[in-house]
């Protein structure tokens, strides 16, 4: 891992987007409480895929219609995972 400083990537930004490519974790430091990782986003991620969006429009009707269960505790949870 590497933590370099804002005014560093500012400066070389193609060097550490190049090593964030390569797989190497770059953080950039900003001031002396605020710190940043780099992380390539590709079409197949998380939070920003069709699919995603998809359950959750799916959850939101669910919810419309009363189709959900609160939970109130760690044990409820635990439960509902069969933990």
């Amino acid at each position: 891992m590497l933590v370099i400083s804002s005014r560093e990537f500012r400066q070389n930004q193609k060097e550490y987007f190049d090593k964030v490519d390569n797989g190497e974790h770059i953080i950039v430091q900003r001031g002396k409480d605020k710190a940043y990782a780099l992380t390539p986003v590709s079409e197949n991620d998380l939070y920003f895929n069709a699919e995603m969006v998809k359950r959750i429009k799916q959850s939101l009707q669910e919810i419309e219609h009363g189709d959900y269960k609160e939970i109130s505790g760690s044990k409820e949870i635990s439960d509902l995972l069969g933990l």
